[in-house]
């Protein structure tokens, strides 16, 4: 029995060993192919990744479609790049303060004019390419053409539809606490397009004020369109400035939406550039008399000019020492004193002692002072 065992625990060792060298062989075999067929894989491999199809979740990732947060997917993927282009309204750090301003002053003019409690706050300004705007206006609106004869362009003022509901009824005596009834399908009546003007030439009038410490403009409403098409002051792709405010009347209200294009605001541009309002330093005493002083003695190298003439450049070159020029000029003509280009006045030629010497006849003129000092000065 024990001989049994033995052989049967030297048959199971064999077996072993020789399924081991097989799978040794076999193993070696697999390297092999794997080398030989490398250059046939890798196309393989790169054909297969040239023919991968996106999934939908990539796909909105590239074109920046992708997270919950607005302000982030305008960052990210083709849109950044698209929207590269728009110049950003935090460059001009004015129109903060000037829509600022402009709220204050609708408060006060739209509580007057509805004679009830208005808050109007507001929501955020950014920069939107016209043609979106036109597109992202939810139907029924009414929209405002105004127009700014300093700035010499055009804007838009856009009431959306619970807003002209909630101010028609603050104005015809609406009960408090009750919910405006929309009317779908119909247009605007007659009454409230005007009770709605109404509103748009005060918030346009708060809107000159708000602008008024910084320049002087006033917006003035050219008329009232229903249909976005009928509204388009700009060129889709042109970038322009979105306001929006929101109006709250208890538990009514809206929202109301001014849109400024860039080209409007071009010509002060420069003064919305400013950190706040009025942006000029005191003056520096100590430094206009330092400069003054220094002015003062500044040596200023003056010409006396007896006489112009014309000569060709082959007489100029052959003058000698003793050769005598006629002038044309008599000898009490006046002499023009310049400093530089500019003529500052005119004098007589004379002597004193064994010098030639000039006597005034003018004062020195007050442009060429100024140009004077600027020259100096700069």
């Amino acid at each position: 029995m024990d001989d049994a065992l033995g052989q049967n625990a030297s048959d199971a060792s064999g077996a072993a060993e020789a399924k081991a060298a097989a799978g040794g062989d076999d193993l070696a075999a697999e390297w092999e192919a794997m080398v030989a067929g490398e250059p046939a894989q890798a196309s393989a491999t790169a054909l297969g990744a040239a023919d991968r199809v996106l999934s939908q979740e990539e796909i909105d990732a590239l074109l920046g479609w992708e997270g919950e947060d607005e302000e982030a997917r305008r960052r990210s993927g083709l849109r950044a790049l698209i929207n590269s282009a728009v110049v950003s309204y935090e460059r001009l750090p004015m129109l903060e303060i000037i829509f600022d301003r402009l709220v204050r002053l609708m408060t006060t003019s739209l509580r007057n004019l509805a004679s009830d409690n208005i808050d109007v706050s507001l929501d955020q300004i950014t920069s939107i390419r016209f043609g979106d705007y036109l597109n992202s206006i939810p139907l029924p609106a009414m929209i405002g053409v105004f127009r700014s004869e300093q700035l010499d362009n055009f804007g838009l003022v856009t009431i959306e539809t619970n807003l002209i509901y909630s101010i028609v009824d603050v104005l015809l005596g609406g009960r408090r606490g009750t919910t405006t009834t929309r009317v779908e399908g119909r247009p605007y009546t007659t009454i409230e397009r005007e009770l709605v003007t109404r509103m748009i030439e005060v918030v346009l009038h708060d809107a000159s004020q708000a602008f008024a410490p910084l320049t002087p403009v006033k917006f003035k409403l050219d008329r009232i369109e229903t249909n976005p098409r009928f509204a388009a002051i700009a060129r889709p792709p042109n970038a322009a400035l979105l306001v929006q405010l929101r109006l709250d009347m208890e538990d009514r209200g809206g929202r109301l939406e001014l849109l400024l294009p860039y080209a409007t605001l071009e010509p002060i541009r420069k003064l919305l550039l400013q950190q706040f309002m009025g942006e000029k330093f005191g003056r520096d005493n100590i430094w206009e008399g330092h400069l003054a002083s220094e002015l003062w003695r500044t040596r200023v190298e003056v010409r006396a000019i007896m006489d112009d003439m014309k000569a060709p450049l082959k007489t100029v070159l052959n003058l000698k020492v003793g050769d005598t020029l006629m002038l044309n000029a008599p000898a009490e003509a006046p002499v023009v004193l310049k400093c530089g280009p500019m003529a500052l006045t005119t004098a007589r030629v004379g002597r004193l002692g064994q010098s030639v010497a000039l006597r005034v006849d003018k004062p020195v003129a007050a442009a060429a002072r100024r140009a004077m000092i600027m020259m100096e000065g700069g």
